[in-house]
């Protein structure tokens, strides 16, 4: 009789093994936009990423000296770029769009520029899947976004590796937020960022 003991694998906790927990693997993930250049050719831009990191963030450290001691509380966030590097396809697609966004910002030809940010700035989502469904797991949704870098491939005449384009992304606001596809109920409710009101009422560092 076989016995069974991978219900068993994980650290415990009271006595008893939670197990592992399946987890979310890098190639499954779609990265979409909003907006972005003249908003042609955005299926294909899906189509042909490749990679695309997700959002980091810091809080500056705020130094508070006292009598004796020194105590610190959160200053202000920044995020930092992400970078989105794509295929560079025969229909010339892909650098199209890259192209059409590009001069939204900066008129190469006219030597022109943006009157505002909101004339050229897109939003984009990077979700999380599973393998199965094309609903999100999670999404991470960039808001304010704009290329503040674009790398084309080199030729090489010893190489037959794909061309590609590389972005470098800055944005002003990302939240993270729970997909539609719940693993049939599964999944832990509720967004992975809560909008948990902002605590009020102490008048101390700590």
């Amino acid at each position: 009789m076989a016995t069974s003991t991978l219900s068993k694998f994980g650290v415990p906790l009271n006595g008893a093994a939670l197990g592992i927990l399946q987890p979310k693997q890098k190639y499954r993930f779609r990265a979409t936009f909003q907006n972005f250049g003249e908003n042609n050719g955005l299926r294909e831009m899906t189509a042909n990423v490749m990679t695309c990191t997700r959002p980091k963030f810091t809080f500056e450290d705020i130094k508070l000296d006292s009598y004796n001691s020194v105590a610190w509380i959160q200053g202000k966030h920044s995020f930092e770029t992400i970078e989105l590097k794509l295929r560079d396809d025969i229909t010339n697609s892909v650098i199209s769009s890259v192209g059409a966004q590009v001069q939204k910002q900066m008129n190469f030809y006219e030597q022109t520029s943006a009157t505002a940010g909101i004339n050229y700035k897109f939003s984009m989502t990077i979700d999380s899947l599973d393998g199965t469904d094309a609903d999100a797991l999670e999404s991470w949704n960039l808001e304010g976004c704009w290329i503040t870098g674009a790398q084309y491939d080199e030729g090489d005449y010893s190489s037959g590796e794909v061309m590609t384009v590389t972005l470098t992304l800055r944005y002003d606001n990302a939240t993270n937020v729970a997909g539609p596809n719940t693993n049939q109920g599964t999944t832990v409710g509720g967004n992975p960022f809560p909008n948990i009101a902002s605590p009020t009422g102490g008048t101390t560092f700590a």
